[in-house]
C-alpha cells in the first residue's frame, strides 16, 4: 500500500483585502465578501513564481520527511501558471533540490486538480514497484482579469507531496483512489491569452457539483464507507461557499469539512487548493483517523481519495511549520501594489 511519507507548504506572506478590490471598483466589500465567505487572498511577490513557489514547498517536503532529494524517481508538475509554455517547470525543480538525472517528469494540467492528477500517476508507479518515492506538486500564482469575478479569489500557494511504500514512513496511507471525469468547459484559457475566461454561474451545478458529488457518491459507494466513518473531509475551494455546499449534500458536518477551509483567508490558488486543505488537516489529524478528499478542476473532473493516517504522523507533525501558522504570517498590500506584484502593470 502506498501514501504520504511527507508534505510541504508555501504560502507567500503578502496578502490582499477583497474591501481593495471593490474599493477600487466602487463595489459593495461587505456584499462580496459575505457572497464568497472570502476575506482575504494570499499574492505572490513580484520575484515568485509556480516554480520558486514549488522548490520552497518541496525543500520543506524533504526536509520534513528526512529524506535525501536524490531518493526522488519522480517529478509531477501541476499548475496553470507554468512560467514557461515551452521548458518544463518539473526539471527546473528537480535541477534546484538536486535530484540528479534518474527520475520520471512531466509537467501537467488540468486546471486546478492538476497536482492531485500528478498524485495519481505517482501512486500507479509506486504500485507498479516502479520506483521507491515520488513528488507530486500543485502550485500557482492564480490570475484573474482586472474587474473580472475571479479577481477576488485567484490566489497564489505551492503545495508539496512525497508519496512512498515503505510502511515505517507512511503518515497516511491511501486506501482509494479514483476519478469522474468529463468534457464540460466552464473556464479556459487560450494560448497567448494573459487571464482566464469562464461561464460566471455556469461554474457552479453542471461543473464544480456535478463533478465533486458524483466523484464522491462513487468514493463512498467503492469504500463502502460513510461520511460518519471520517474524521475530516476536504474539497476543492473555488470560494468559501461551494465547499461547505458540497460537504452537506454528501452528509458531511461542517465540524468535518472546518479544519481545511483555507480558502476562507488566503482564497482559491488554483492547483494548490485541495491540496493545502489536506495539509490542513494533516498537521491536526490523529492517527487511525479517516480523510474523505475530493479535487475538481475546470475541463472537467474531480480526483477522490481516501486516506487513512497512520501511528507515525504525531512524530511528523512535530517537524512542520502549520498551515495555520503560515496563514496568519501576513503582510498587507494595497491594489496598486498587488498590480505591479502581479506585473500587471
Amino acid at each position: 500500500m502506498s501514501g504520504i511519507v511527507g508534505y510541504g507548504t508555501y504560502i507567500p506572506k503578502y496578502r490582499l483585502k477583497l474591501s481593495e478590490i471593490a474599493g477600487m471598483w466602487g463595489k459593495d466589500a461587505a456584499e462580496i465578501e459575505g457572497g464568497l465567505r472570502i476575506s482575504e487572498k494570499a499574492v505572490a511577490g513580484f520575484d515568485e513564481d509556480a516554480v520558486t513557489m514549488a522548490i520552497e514547498a518541496s525543500r520543506k517536503a524533504l526536509a520534513s520527511s528526512g529524506l535525501r532529494s536524490s531518493a526522488l524517481q519522480s517529478i509531477y508538475f501541476g499548475s496553470e501558471s507554468h512560467p514557461y509554455a515551452v521548458n518544463p517547470s518539473s526539471t527546473i525543480v528537480g535541477e534546484y533540490l538536486g535530484v540528479g538525472n534518474n527520475y520520471f517528469a512531466a509537467d501537467l494540467e488540468f486546471a486546478c486538480k492538476a497536482g492531485t492528477a500528478g498524485m495519481q500517476m505517482t501512486v500507479g508507479l509506486l504500485d507498479s514497484k516502479k520506483i521507491e518515492y515520488g513528488l507530486a506538486i500543485g502550485s500557482d500564482t492564480a490570475q484573474g482579469k482586472p474587474h473580472d469575478a475571479l479577481e477576488y479569489t485567484a490566489a497564489s500557494t505551492a503545495v508539496a507531496y512525497i508519496l512512498g511504500n515503505k510502511k515505517s514512513e507512511i503518515i497516511a496511507n491511501i486506501l482509494e483512489m479514483s476519478s469522474f471525469t468529463s468534457d464540460t468547459p466552464d473556464f479556459w484559457r487560450r494560448e497567448g491569452a494573459k487571464f482566464p475566461s469562464h461561464f460566471g454561474r455556469f461554474t457552479g451545478e453542471p461543473a464544480y457539483f456535478t463533478h465533486v458529488l458524483s466523484e464522491g457518491e462513487k468514493l463512498l459507494k467503492q469504500s463502502k464507507l460513510k461520511p460518519k466513518d471520517f474524521a475530516y473531509c476536504v474539497f476543492h475551494m473555488p470560494n468559501g461557499k461551494f465547499p461547505r455546499a458540497a460537504a452537506k449534500k454528501l452528509g458531511f458536518t461542517p465540524e468535518q469539512l472546518a479544519p481545511s477551509l483555507t480558502v476562507d483567508k488566503i482564497g482559491n490558488p488554483y492547483s494548490a487548493s485541495s491540496l493545502l486543505g489536506l495539509a490542513a488537516v494533516l498537521d491536526i489529524a490523529k492517527p487511525k483517523q479517516k480523510i474523505f478528499f475530493v479535487s475538481y478542476g475546470s475541463g472537467a473532473g474531480s480526483d477522490g481519495f481516501i486516506f487513512e493516517t497512520t501511528l507515525n504522523l504525531p512524530k511528523y507533525q512535530k517537524k512542520t511549520i502549520p498551515v495555520a501558522k503560515q496563514i496568519e504570517d501576513k503582510i498587507y498590500i494595497s491594489y496598486q501594489q498587488y498590480l505591479r506584484q502581479g506585473h500587471l502593470l
